[in-house]
């Protein structure tokens, strides 16, 4: 049996931090469509591609602000991976099993409805889980919910971002230079030495940092990779128990700039969508169907089964006030994926706007669907289970010692 375990400080911090950011996300998302939808559209779109040095605006956001954001996520997967629901693979096994099925089943479904078409490149779009929209309903659920299910979600969306951020990496890359790729990685190198240096200033890493993120900009891989390699080259432990380690400090200090500042900037950037007849129609189109099947079902599909494949062949098992109505609605909170969505539309079908404007549309309204159904799922049958309880609505036991 897998006892029940209080959450860790570090972990509430976390968690409760999604609400806010869901909020201020749904906030800045809404006043998007309106004033997109208003005479000042068209001004208001155009102000995204105003240049400055070099970029524009929303390039800026997407690969630059953006990349403090995959800084961020990628410290928390270093600190899941040292010290949190990662780091043990009895706890991590079941999310990473879930988050498997709920990256390949969307990915399916996508590819089965685009096939041998031009629209085949979205295949990452459905894949894709938003932390802060997911977490934040949890946090509206409150103690109705078992605290399993808390680190279940938010490991299983870690896990699930690392699966998107290598999606970036290996397939919406530009035309590649070996030259700029190469003096990236020296940088890389060089940040590592200084960590098993055991340098603990992060100067010297937010230095290389910068250097990686505009030699991975001409290298052709997405510039946000900088971000989570920078991630795996800050120093995570401190040699001394009475000085907290470089990437802790980092991740504290970046949580409430990426969740008020980075997150909000990018949803007002990249949310302004044109809903017209056409829009409308756009949702019957074959991509859209895609990207709808797989965060609707093909989530909660792969999610579930999945764990559930997993649990009956005895290679993991589920918490002790946990059931599989409770895997089921996470699994639907899995189909909000908004922000990394939106963000692997625009590189997916980079120049096409029809095609972004439909494809954010369907994101947009599954991300709805999928948030409201998983707290309407979860407010009726996310009741924790009681520790004597051996069995769940299937039968299937999953809790025998």
């Amino acid at each position: 049996m897998i006892p029940e375990r209080p959450l860790s400080e570090t972990f509430k911090r976390f968690f409760a931090s999604g609400k806010s950011t869901g909020v201020l996300l749904i906030v800045c998302t809404a006043l998007s469509l309106a004033i997109t939808n208003s005479p000042s559209g068209d001004a208001y779109l155009e102000l995204w591609h105003t240049e400055l040095v070099g970029l524009s605006l929303e390039h800026w956001i997407n690969d630059g602000l953006m990349a403090v954001f995959f800084l961020l996520i990628g410290l928390e997967l270093e600190r899941e991976l040292y010290v949190g629901e990662l780091s043990d693979i009895r706890n991590a096994l079941l999310p990473m099993v879930a988050a498997a099925g709920g990256v390949g089943f969307p990915a399916l479904l996508h590819f089965a409805f685009n096939a041998r078409t031009p629209t085949f490149a979205g295949f990452g779009i459905p894949m894709a889980t938003d932390i802060a929209f997911a977490l934040g309903i949890l946090v509206l659920l409150g103690s109705q919910v078992p605290a399993s299910l808390k680190v279940f979600l938010a490991a299983l969306a870690v896990a699930d971002d690392l699966a998107a951020i290598v999606l970036i990496a290996a397939f919406y890359t530009a035309e590649l230079s070996v030259a700029y790729l190469f003096g990236t990685l020296l940088v890389f190198a060089l940040l590592l030495v200084l960590n098993r240096l055991h340098v603990l200033k992060l100067s010297p890493y937010l230095l290389g940092g910068a250097l990686m993120w505009f030699l991975m900009l001409k290298s052709g891989v997405h510039a946000t990779i900088a971000g989570v390699l920078l991630a795996f080259a800050i120093p995570f432990e401190s040699p001394r128990d009475d000085q907290t380690s470089p990437s802790h400090r980092l991740e504290h200090a970046l949580h409430r700039p990426v969740g008020f500042l980075v997150l909000p900037i990018f949803a007002l950037a990249n949310t302004g969508i044109f809903i017209d007849a056409e829009a409308a129609a756009e949702l019957t189109a074959r991509n859209s169907l895609g990207i709808m099947a797989g965060l609707l079902l093909g989530k909660p599909a792969g999610i579930t089964l999945l764990s559930l494949l997993a649990v009956s062949l005895g290679i993991c098992r589920l918490p002790a006030d946990m059931g599989w109505k409770h895997v089921l609605g996470a699994g639907i909170l899995g189909g909000v994926g908004f922000t990394m969505s939106i963000f692997i539309t625009n590189l997916a079908f980079s120049g096409q706007t029809d095609l972004i404007n439909a494809s954010k549309l369907a994101i947009m309204l599954s991300s709805l669907v999928a948030g409201t159904a998983g707290f309407l799922w979860l407010k009726v049958f996310g009741k924790p289970l009681s520790g004597d309880e051996e069995t769940d609505v299937i039968g299937l036991e999953t809790r025998a010692g």
